[in-house]
């Protein structure tokens, strides 16, 4: 199987957990919601981040479905120029139709160290709960370990929920330098 068409991994934040923590974001950026018009420049930072098959038809099918004021954007405060962008995704199922998805978490490449993710995933996720979610996951590829050990460092708990992610979280902790504590974790397989 190619590296790119394994399973994504998924992670939640458990129902049971406190408020994630207040992430102030660095010196010269800003938080906000969407604004008209943003959808250009959050296009061309998905196709920075690797996701080129991004186009309208997927913004339009996640715009559907983003909570009310829960499309966040990490700005240069100078300029207002978007540098990163997060959604907090309504997921309805018939068995959760509650449940929140925190989706398409990117930053321009050229502004990465600076903990924008970390500061975008903490305020999506406060917008759930703000919003009265208490189930809130997440997928991701195996490969985008800056973006794992953003969402494992804010407290999201992964889910062994396929044959192959017991072995895929295993090499994810090890690359990351994270325990690998699947005792501890969610197993739906």
């Amino acid at each position: 199987m190619n590296q790119r068409e394994q399973p994504q991994l998924r992670m939640v934040w458990l129902a049971h957990r406190n408020r994630p923590p207040d992430v102030n974001p660095p010196d010269g950026y800003a938080i906000r919601t969407y604004r008209p018009g943003d959808e250009t420049r959050c296009n061309e930072i998905m196709h920075l981040v690797g996701w080129t098959d991004w186009n309208a038809d997927k913004l339009q099918f996640s715009l559907s479905r983003i909570i009310p004021s829960g499309w966040l954007m990490a700005i240069q405060e100078e300029s207002d120029h978007i540098v990163g962008s997060c959604m907090a995704l309504h997921n309805y199922t018939q068995r959760h139709p509650f449940w929140g998805d925190l989706g398409w978490l990117a930053c321009d490449p050229q502004h990465t160290g600076q903990g924008l993710g970390l500061v975008l995933a903490a305020a999506v996720t406060s917008r759930f709960m703000d919003a009265g979610y208490t189930q809130i996951e997440l997928h991701t590829e195996h490969y985008r370990l800056p973006a794992i050990k953003t969402y494992l460092k804010l407290g999201y708990t992964p889910c062994l929920d396929h044959i192959e992610s017991h072995e895929m979280w295993e090499e994810v902790c090890h690359a990351l330098g994270w325990d690998f504590t699947p005792q501890q974790w969610l197993t739906f397989y």
